[in-house]
């Protein structure tokens, strides 16, 4: 399973395949989450939902990357991605969202934000495999 981080991003929490947490998750940095969880989470700050992951909660980030499955609603101020392997059962409300060939997303989009300069700048940035980040 590949993540795709920016060279200066490094995982500052984990929860393991095989453990079940239910209750308000808060937290900084970066999170990577392979179990199970119920609740909601929030962070300012970027959320892995790992291949093994089941996630019941609404998620307010900064931005999350999903390869495995989330039920809720879920609020990033600055990304959305949902890798092939992804699911997604709830409205997303982002702006900028990365569906790919393959992922399941059922739910309602929502892509305007309040700042529209900074969602354009996103939406014009493109991030390579090896953590370059190009703007066209």
């Amino acid at each position: 399973m590949k993540f795709r981080f920016r060279s200066n991003d490094q995982v500052s929490g984990f929860l393991d395949k095989g453990t079940n947490v239910t209750g308000e998750l808060e937290f900084a940095g970066t999170l990577r989450i392979d179990g199970n969880f119920h609740g909601s989470i929030s962070t300012g700050d970027v959320l892995i939902v790992g291949e093994h992951a089941v996630i019941h909660a609404d998620i307010k980030v900064g931005e999350v990357e999903i390869h495995g499955q989330v039920f809720g609603n879920i609020e990033a101020k600055r990304r959305v991605q949902i890798t092939e392997a992804g699911r997604v059962r709830g409205d997303i409300h982002t702006p900028v969202l990365s569906v790919a060939v393959g992922a399941m997303l059922d739910g309602r989009t929502r892509m305007a934000g309040d700042n529209p300069e900074e969602a354009a700048v996103a939406a014009r940035t493109m991030s390579h495999k090896d953590g370059r980040k190009e703007q066209f």
